[in-house]
């Protein structure tokens, strides 16, 4: 009888483990079957990653790019204006020099004694001056006991004396200035460049080589050129108010000055279309040097409140340009646009998008109309110029 209860309760305990297991079992076959089916189900196309910018209300620069040339506000060849040996040379090549200072001496000795000859010369005119001023008197005192040819011929010994002084005062003063001229000065102020002449040489005013050459860099000119096309535009803004001109390296990447347009040449070259233009900068700090050459941005104009998007929204197609314009639902809109200027990285839109609209910059490619797009906001690439 022990024997027989025990077989029952170990048949009990193995038909309660074979229900368990049944039960686990069909737990797993629903779970994975559901899963299975969840992943038969056919899925959405995943969002398009993407980069977005806004369309912004700004007031855009219209600048005209050209290319010049540095150039001396004045340049002066310093030449010798008499001949003479160099005695002394007063200024070091590269040098800032005011007007006026020394810049070469010339031997003053010669001109000295001409200068001294011609006061000599009047000192003996005045002397004989004067004592043909006593013999007229003389004569006049006579009365008619002098002949009246002796009078005449008197007074006009005077008056041939005093033309001699004049002409005595003449030489001196042009004895005075040759030997002014022996001292060179800086006609202007600037930098000298290299010097022409050593101390010891002869130098003489009919050569053309001059002893240095001073350039004025404080301040200074660009030259550069625009199309013709654009001379209106430039002439009726320059009779508004001056116009501000940008000088940049040749790869346009570093500003070195900004100055102000002050001359537009009286002609159109007819061979390029262009025209020639001239613009002042203070160039305190010296970064412009004579003959180098600058790329050159123009302010022409202003536009204020102008609508303006990155220049990598725009997208060419075969129906004119277009913008893929991402809504509230992330989902992407082809706009076709009309555009304008453009300069810096930036564009503005005359039609097609209004500000505060969000616009892909990047990843357009991947977009077709009506695509979802995932979203992240694009960073500026384009570094505007100083002053804008």
């Amino acid at each position: 009888m022990p024997t027989l209860t025990r077989f029952r309760w170990t048949g009990l305990i193995v038909l309660a483990l074979l229900a368990a297991g049944g039960t686990i079992a069909w737990r797993h076959y629903e779970t994975t079957g559901a899963q299975q089916a969840n992943a038969d189900k056919p899925r959405g196309p995943a969002p398009v990653p993407v980069k977005i910018a806004s369309v912004e209300k700004a007031d855009f620069p219209v600048y005209l790019g050209g290319l010049g040339t540095v150039q001396g506000f004045n340049t002066v060849v310093v030449r010798t204006r008499v001949d003479g040996e160099i005695d002394t040379i007063a200024f070091i090549e590269g040098q800032i020099v005011k007007e006026g200072d020394l810049l070469a001496q010339i031997d003053p000795r010669p001109f000295q004694a001409a200068l001294d000859q011609a006061k000599a010369k009047k000192a003996q005119d005045e002397a004989n001056l004067a004592n043909a001023n006593l013999d007229l008197q003389r004569f006049t005192k006579l009365g008619e006991f002098a002949t009246r040819q002796q009078t005449d011929t008197q007074r006009s010994t005077v008056q041939q004396l005093s033309a001699q002084i004049a002409a005595d005062d003449a030489a001196i003063s042009n004895a005075q200035t040759q030997l002014a001229y022996t001292t060179i000065k800086a006609p202007i102020s600037g930098r000298v460049g290299f010097r022409q002449v050593d101390k010891g040489n002869i130098v003489n005013a009919a050569t053309q080589t001059g002893i240095v050459t001073i350039a004025q860099i404080e301040p200074i000119a660009v030259i550069f050129t625009a199309p013709e096309q654009n001379l209106i535009d430039i002439s009726q803004s320059l009779a508004e108010h001056p116009l501000k001109v940008i000088a940049l390296t040749t790869d346009g990447k570093r500003v070195l000055s900004e100055g102000t347009l002050s001359v537009i040449n009286n002609q159109v070259d007819t061979t390029s279309g262009t025209i020639r233009l001239k613009a002042v900068f203070d160039n305190k700090d010296h970064v412009l040097w004579p003959g180098l050459s600058v790329s050159t941005r123009l302010l022409v104009t202003t536009l204020k409140d102008a609508t303006v998007i990155p220049d990598d929204a725009v997208q060419h197609g075969a129906d004119g340009l277009y913008a893929f314009a991402v809504g509230a639902d992330n989902k992407a809109e082809l706009k076709k646009i009309k555009v304008g200027r453009s300069i810096d990285g930036r564009t503005v839109v005359e039609d097609g998008l209004s500000a505060g609209e969000r616009v892909i910059v990047a990843g357009q490619y991947k977009v077709q109309p009506g695509a979802l797009v995932a979203t992240s906001v694009a960073t500026s690439a384009a570094t505007p110029a100083k002053g804008e």
